[in-house]
């Protein structure tokens, strides 16, 4: 299967909570139940692929294909109560599912921490680079988020991608 990439919008929102040890701050999470919309970019990839992703992102060992049928029926799927460990069918584009895991607490049920500025960065640049989207409406739909919110400027967004 060829792997494209896409910009999409989803229900939702995006919000910032717990400290990723990678990046030293809050981790993006993904409430598709709460108010406004996600930034987003789409990657076509096969189901093993996404399950090897998303294992990763689990802390679990790759290899074992993750059984999807409950999140495509029911939209929504916990595999654990950790971060990364609830499956989502976003939606629908071009006749595949939007897939994508979070964790399965909602916005506003954790406390917020503010992202580092090299997750930002990379954040950014992953939405800017399939175009579509101008580095001032990055910049603003990330500092708005929440977590990012009042500790991030959009002037701060865009000084880390060079605008």
């Amino acid at each position: 299967m060829p792997t494209e990439s896409v910009p999409v919008e989803l229900p939702g929102a995006v919000y910032f909570a717990t400290t990723s040890p990678v990046w030293g701050g809050g981790r993006a999470f993904y409430d598709p139940a709460a108010e406004g919309r996600t930034f987003a970019v789409a990657h076509l990839v096969t189901p093993g692929q996404f399950s090897d992703i998303a294992e990763q992102e689990m802390y679990r060992e790759p290899g074992a294909e993750l059984e999807l049928s409950g999140v495509l029926t029911h939209g929504r799927l916990s595999l654990g109560e950790g971060r990364y460990e609830t499956l989502v069918c976003a939606g629908e584009l071009a006749g595949h599912p939007v897939l994508t895991f979070t964790a399965p607490w909602r916005l506003g049920e954790v406390p917020y921490v503010a992202p580092a500025a090299a997750y930002v960065r990379y954040l950014a640049f992953g939405l800017l680079q399939e175009g579509g989207r101008t580095a001032e409406t990055v910049a603003r739909y990330l500092a708005g988020a929440p977590g990012a919110e009042g500790h991030w400027s959009v002037g701060a967004v865009l000084e880390l991608v060079g605008e």
